[in-house]
């Protein structure tokens, strides 16, 4: 429910996201590299459009206007396929801004909102190769599985967000407590929420009391590992034993998985077993452990004392986005304006043929 909710305060962080993306530079006819060959012909490489691209979604209605957004401002049709949950929601926030288009002497046309979401109009979406130029799913693991499974259209893969906490045996507990609230509790319905707060084996015993305290208060349902576990018995703190199956779970609500790890290398063997490539964070007092992090965690953000939940496009001051890439190919982390185009290579000359 948390996902399809619109308040007046959501509305208005959807406007303000769409207008930071209207006040961004044109991303297109940008110049990325050129250079004259020694026959004279001149070379540049400069972004162009995708052209049609279709978003595939769950909830969320605040999905619809930053992705219309986004691609109208990228010189990209969007052909939306929302879910039926927030199909009422999805109706209106279409329709005022192709009012808006059309108020502006822009054709409403670039904006599209497919009206069913059944399987089977979505599988004709991601069939429709030669008309449809790209895809982007984004919502739960499953669906994003489905379409990238499933099209024939090529895909960015927004991915689902099992992200970790590691706390180092050098972290500031001062700061290492509101981390792990914050990134769990902010808003645990997002893929940047932390689903598993590992910590160092040797600051266990005065860090986890702390923790499992705060999150207990917070109302976090928690899955432990033994080492945790019996700690939080030893407080009456309500937990549970970790299956194999919790850690790699992405909750979506007040859960998380805790574990101690023997050290930093264990906790990021922990992570590329379990993870997802989103967002992982540290927090710690060595540098050296802050790099070593950054080099061993193979994702697409990752947090050095601050808390996960800053992996958003707005937070990062690049405006709405339209997903978070985890995956390798094209673009990775948040998505904007940039990530939304492609590049084409312009060849200028004067007569020259290929010998």
């Amino acid at each position: 429910l948390d996902r399809l909710a619109l308040n007046p305060e959501r509305i208005k962080d959807i406007a303000v996201g769409a207008r930071q993306v209207a006040a961004l530079d044109d991303p297109l006819g940008i110049v990325l590299r050129q250079r004259t060959l020694s026959n004279g012909l001149k070379l540049t490489q400069v972004t162009v459009p995708f052209g049609v691209i279709g978003m595939v979604y769950e909830a969320r209605p605040n999905v619809t206007v930053d992705a219309a957004v986004i691609l109208l401002m990228s010189g990209n049709a969007a052909l939306l396929r929302g879910s039926s949950s927030a199909q009422a929601s999805n109706e209106v926030l279409v329709k005022v801004m192709r009012g808006a288009l059309e108020a502006g002497e822009i054709s409403s046309e670039v904006i599209q909102l497919i009206p069913s979401s059944d399987r089977d109009t979505t599988r004709a979406l991601l069939h429709a190769r030669g008309k449809v130029d790209l895809v982007i799913p984004r919502g739960s693991a499953e669906l994003i599985r489905m379409v990238v499974d499933d099209s024939t259209v090529p895909t960015i893969e927004t991915g689902a967000g099992v992200c970790h906490v590691y706390i180092d045996k050098s972290a500031d507990f001062a700061k290492a407590i509101p981390i792990v609230i914050n990134s769990k509790t902010h808003r645990p319905s997002v893929c940047n929420a932390a689903e598993t707060l590992l910590v160092h084996k040797e600051i266990a015993k005065d860090f986890l009391p702390l923790a499992l305290k705060e999150l207990n208060q917070a109302g976090v349902i928690l899955h432990c590992d033994q080492v945790s576990l019996e700690v939080a018995n030893s407080l009456a703190i309500p937990a549970s034993l970790a299956t194999e199956e919790n850690w790699s779970t992405e909750y979506g609500v007040l859960e998380m998985n805790v574990a101690v790890v023997s050290d930093l290398e264990s906790a990021a063997a922990h992570i590329l077993k379990y993870g997802t490539n989103h967002t992982e964070a540290i927090v710690t007092e060595s540098n050296e452990s802050a790099e070593r992090f950054i080099a061993l965690a193979d994702c697409a953000a990752v947090m050095v004392n601050a808390s996960t939940r800053f992996t958003d496009g707005q937070e990062m001051g690049f405006g709405a986005e339209i997903g978070i890439s985890n995956q390798k190919l094209h673009a990775r982390g948040p998505m904007g304006l940039e990530q939304m185009t492609t590049t084409s290579w312009i060849v200028r000359g004067d007569g020259q043929i290929r010998k």
